[in-house]
């Protein structure tokens, strides 16, 4: 039973560590319909680019699934582009991207998908390619001749060198910094060739650009916007929700994309205010999406069916939080099967409880008193004093504060940083 049991709560967790769904395999077990509007506007702006080279920006809160319905939506649309999605932070250290870098990835990750999708590209031709590629990565010593049939080897090795080779990018950076022209020419020669190959446009996909740090994505976009929109076939950019509030990089977004810019939304699960009055129950709709997905992911055994619903309204309304919470809970049965082998173990009110109050005690810890007097105004009022401000964006960056859109957008605070003002004595409800 004590196996059995330890199995199955095994099982559960690493389908909880699933996530975002990028395999198919993974998205035909786990994937729950929702965000069909979202693709639908994707699909759109796709579609009708006039150029066939539109750029869009695609945002959202972090950890609202995002990268699942990327996956998707790429799979839907293989029939009619050829697609790359790919994530930055498997090619590029995070804490180095930059614009460069952003599009020699660009160009790496074509060649790769026409690698693994056997395109037929004249020899000569990708001989050339892949020496342009060798060259600029040090990469030199492969053997060319004898490998350019083996185009993964070298592209391996190249995307190894652009994840743990700084001094790599930093001449990649140094050689095209002062003639980006040059490394747009090439991606735009690679999508060409492509498109002749397959009779297929180019549809590029960017993941994971939104969990950068805010001031990374102000470097990257604030100088440098021109060069990314360059490229002449479709690319979808993905940025951190918190750039739409900023009054310099918002408009200059706009403008450079014509206004593509596409908002993932956070699951609402209650109205403005209404979960403030007693006996509040959330939205059906958004609540049993967000109860399937765990339905999924964990055996109705070994969950209550109360605690499904409390993980639900405590996650917010967002993905990866909902995620996170039944993560933790998975983490502590385990750990009281190992220690009490025999003794039935279920996730309930006790095992939630100890895992909000766990992760309440992480977000607890950066937060100052500035952060608490901007929490408790937003809490007050659906809304900060100054939505522009630093601090601000930082809280909405990090998920304390979760963005909601009626005919007009709002906020409120994270329901287990709720708890955290209420500590504190910045709320007081009675």
């Amino acid at each position: 039973m004590s196996d059995d049991l330890l199995k199955s709560f095994q099982q559960a967790y690493r389908n909880l560590e699933l996530l975002p769904l990028i395999q198919t395999r993974d998205l035909e077990r786990f994937r729950v319909d929702y965000g069909d509007d979202v693709i639908a506007e994707l699909e759109q702006l796709v579609e009708d680019s006039p150029n066939g080279d539109g750029k869009i920006i695609f945002t959202g809160h972090r950890g609202c699934g995002k990268s699942t319905l990327l996956a998707e939506f790429s799979r839907r649309s293989q029939d009619r582009y050829f697609v790359v999605l790919f994530s930055i932070s498997d090619t590029i250290e995070m804490s180095d991207v930059n614009h460069i870098n952003i599009l020699f990835s660009i160009a790496v990750n074509l060649m790769y998908e026409a690698e693994a999708l056997k395109v037929e590209i004249p020899k000569s031709t990708k001989d050339a390619l892949y020496k342009w590629f060798a060259t600029r990565t040090k990469t030199e010593e492969f053997n060319l001749e004898a490998e350019t049939s083996l185009g993964f080897d070298l592209l391996k090795l190249i995307s190894n060198k652009l994840k743990a080779d700084a001094a790599v990018r930093y001449e990649i950076k140094q050689e095209f910094e002062r003639k980006i022209s040059d490394l747009i020419a090439r991606i735009n020669e690679i999508a060409a060739i492509i498109h002749v190959a397959t009779k297929k446009d180019v549809l590029v996909i960017i993941d994971d650009l939104d969990k950068l740090e805010l001031e990374r994505v102000n470097d990257i976009y604030r100088d440098n916007i021109k060069a990314l929109c360059q490229p002449n076939f479709r690319i979808i950019y993905t940025i951190p929700i918190a750039v739409l509030r900023d009054k310099f990089l918002r408009p200059l977004i706009e403008t450079e994309t014509n206004d593509q810019v596409v908002v993932m939304p956070v699951l609402k699960l209650f109205e403005q205010g209404q979960n403030r009055q007693p006996h509040a129950q959330p939205r059906p709709q958004a609540k049993n999406i967000l109860c399937e997905i765990l339905q999924k992911r964990i055996p109705a055994a070994l969950i209550e069916l109360q605690a499904v619903e409390d993980i639900v309204v405590n996650s917010g309304g967002v993905l990866r939080e909902l995620v996170r919470i039944a993560n933790e809970c998975c983490r502590i049965c385990l750990r009281l099967i190992r220690r009490k082998p025999g003794q039935a173990v279920v996730i309930n009110q006790q095992i939630l409880d100890e895992a909000i109050n766990n992760i309440r005690n992480d977000f607890a810890v950066p937060l100052g008193k500035i952060d608490y007097t901007i929490l408790q105004t937003t809490y007050q009022n659906f809304m900060p004093d100054d939505p522009k401000e630093p601090e601000f964006l930082d809280l909405l960056h990090g998920l304390y504060v979760l963005e909601y859109r009626n005919r007009k957008n709002w906020y409120d605070v994270h329901p287990i940083v709720v708890e955290l003002l209420r500590e504190q004595g910045f709320i007081n409800d009675n």
